[in-house]
């Protein structure tokens, strides 16, 4: 997953082994996490990070990107899983908006699939009822893009008449990283920002998701490379995206249950 690091700037031949030494001796301590100085955080400003971790101190370190959203968005949990090689981590399955606490059987056109993987999974207790609502600050980082540009392109014709002219597809694959999003969404803004270590430009996306826009980052050499232009407000952007991000509420206050736990 160290390519995605591409996303918020670090080029292709970026030396790993420097900027992981970078976070050891800048990182601030992760909460709710695992050993102390297994598990960093590296603050790159205007919300952009590198974590960096590792599952005990004779394993190699991982580097990945992280965004810090100030975005909430409320998800109603179908499943959650805790992966074995990675206790610190929650990867959870449900609905992005659902219906509000005293409509619960109404429709929702604003619903859509979400699968996300969460870093603070030991805040979650092994008991939580299925569709429990949480409140999660989420970013998705592009691990394939098939498509930039005009809606006149888009991969189904179809979707242009639907709200938002948005599709989503949680993917759940055995090659699925994580929490994968395969999507075809309009892009509301583009947010310029800096990558201080590399002096490289930053682009976030905002897509126009049901309900609510989310972060969106790309790589530019992987764009360059498959010959995709830069996204721009109003065009459309398709492929696979990884979300990832923590919990932003919904511990210990009113569930929507359907009379199942996790567990």
């Amino acid at each position: 997953m160290d390519f995605l690091l591409e996303c918020i700037g670090f080029p292709p031949d970026q030396d790993l082994h420097a900027l992981a030494q970078i976070a050891r001796e800048r990182g601030e301590r992760l909460p709710w996490r695992g050993a102390a100085g297994e598990h960093l955080r590296l603050a790159l400003g205007s919300g952009l990070e590198v974590r960096l971790d590792r599952a005990s101190p004779l394993a190699a370190w991982s580097l990945t990107p992280w965004y810090q959203s100030a975005r909430r968005v409320r998800v109603a949990l179908d499943r959650i899983a805790f992966p074995a090689d990675a206790p610190d981590d929650a990867l959870v399955s449900g609905w992005a908006n659902p219906p509000v606490d005293d409509q619960p059987d109404a429709p929702d056109p604003d619903s859509y699939p979400m699968r996300a993987l969460l870093s603070d999974a030991r805040r979650l207790p092994r008991t939580l009822q299925r569709g429990h609502v949480l409140a999660m600050s989420l970013a998705g980082f592009a691990l394939e893009v098939t498509y930039v540009g005009p809606d006149s392109g888009a991969r189904d014709p179809l979707i242009l008449g639907l709200p938002y002219a948005a599709a989503i597809e949680a993917l759940g694959g055995s090659d699925d990283p994580g929490g994968c999003l395969e999507v075809s969404l309009r892009v509301r803004s583009v947010v310029r920002l800096e990558n201080p270590l590399t002096q490289r430009r930053v682009e976030l996306l905002e897509v126009e998701t049901p309900g609510r826009a989310l972060p969106f980052f790309v790589s530019p050499w992987q764009l360059e490379i498959d010959r995709l232009p830069p996204p721009r407000s109003g065009w459309r952007i398709e492929g696979t995206f990884y979300v990832c991000g923590r919990i932003a509420g919904g511990l210990g206050g009113p569930s929507q249950r359907v009379g199942e736990s996790f567990g």
